[in-house]
């Protein structure tokens, strides 16, 4: 059976996530975890706050915002997020300061949320940066590229890894793009640096990433003044590079996109920003066995988002929340804070029915009478499905 490709959009919790881009989202079970960010009020960048986290309830459809505690994360945006047993781990972002190498963790699921600042025990933290990506593989997260901050002395022309962007620099300071390789073992709280075989990608910041078994991908991104269309596999268990050559009809070059696996062999890009700066609002389907991109039918074409993220859900949905509708080189205002979900598989029938009744109950008389007749676990999740569906005003905060 072909993919489909089908969507929803929720506006109308009462309470609503402010506007962002640049954030962390990951879900965990039904649950969506938002933290940090950036928007523009009065063309003045803003940081979210940093010591709040918002939860969205993709079941229900309804938002939740709990105060965080602990050694709290400064604010910024750029920041690598992942999710690791039930942790969102961050490293990286930039703050009021510039680029950073921290790295904090909080648990998710005890309704604590107490951040905890790591200092590794083993090995050293890379230099400075943001708009990098990671993989998660064997509890460790496996970092990739990034714009930041080297030493005059750890920068060497001869040096593939590191590009310095020549329109930033401070006496022995350097700023630029890599393409370096470095892993966080959540277990030991360790840092290293694989020794990586093959034609690694070219440096790169603001691409996308997302793992497939023991491979992690890499697609676009932008170095200097190109943003690029290509995309790379590294196999975690031999450490090879080696690019994907599509067979088909390629996405153009874009940086700020998300890419995310919605199955064991297809990669779902959505958005970004183009070569000639514009926002994008495509969405294509890699299969990566076959090497073929696809692009497809979405209802979101009116919907442009770069800078957002992109999260695996439930039945292989990707959720997309946030980001920006215009070109944040040139005017930055454009910060959304709507969650669009796309369906990329078939849904099971038991979905299909769920929906069917939650969409329908509150006008159809039978259906209303025999509600109460479904066997309490089903009923629960119906009425969960009935508050995601519910007509309801939009309140933002």
């Amino acid at each position: 059976m072909q993919p489909v490709m089908a969507s929803s959009e929720r506006l109308c919790s009462e309470l609503v996530a402010r506007e962002r881009s640049g954030h962390t989202a990951v879900v965990e079970g039904n649950l969506l975890y938002v933290w940090g960010g950036y928007m523009s009020i009065a063309a003045e960048e803003v940081f979210l706050p940093n010591d709040e986290i918002w939860v969205y309830d993709l079941e229900r459809g309804a938002w939740e915002v709990f105060h965080m505690s602990g050694e709290v994360p400064p604010s910024m945006s750029g920041t690598c997020g992942c999710s690791v047993n039930g942790y969102l781990y961050i490293f990286g972002g930039c703050d009021d300061n510039g680029q950073t190498n921290e790295i904090y963790c909080v648990n998710l699921t005890d309704g604590k949320y107490m951040w905890r600042k790591l200092m590794h025990e083993v090995g050293s933290a890379p230099s400075p940066r943001d708009k990098l990506s990671c993989w998660v593989y064997n509890e460790r997260i496996i970092y990739f590229g990034g714009y930041g901050r080297k030493q005059l002395t750890y920068v060497d022309s001869r040096n593939r890894s590191f590009i310095v962007d020549e329109a930033s620099w401070m006496e022995d300071v350097f700023w630029g793009w890599n393409n370096e390789v470095h892993i966080f073992d959540t277990m030991k709280a360790s840092w290293s640096e694989p020794q990586t075989n093959g034609r690694a990608p070219a440096p790169r910041a603001a691409h996308a990433s997302a793992t497939i078994s023991c491979r992690g991908y890499i697609c676009g991104g932008r170095v200097m003044e190109t943003r690029t269309s290509d995309i790379h596999c590294l196999d975690f268990q031999t450490w090879t590079w080696s690019e994907i050559i599509p067979a088909s009809t390629s996405p153009v070059g874009r940086s700020w996109h998300t890419l995310t696996a919605v199955s064991d062999g297809a990669l779902f890009l959505f958005g970004g920003l183009s070569v000639d700066c514009k926002p994008m609002s495509d969405g294509w389907l890699l299969d990566v066995e076959t090497k073929k991109w696809r692009e497809v039918e979405h209802p979101f074409k009116n919907k442009p988002r770069l800078w957002h993220t992109g999260s695996p859900g439930k039945d292989n949905d990707v959720i997309v929340f946030g980001g920006s509708c215009d070109s944040i080189l040139l005017v930055d205002t454009g910060h959304c804070n709507d969650a669009l979900v796309f369906q990329t598989q078939p849904y099971p029938l038991f979905r299909i029915c769920e929906d069917y009744i939650a969409m329908n109950v509150r006008n159809h008389e039978t259906l209303r009478y025999q509600l109460p007749l479904l066997p309490p676990k089903l009923l629960t999740a119906v009425q969960a499905r009935m508050s995601f569906y519910r007509p309801s005003k939009k309140q933002r905060y």
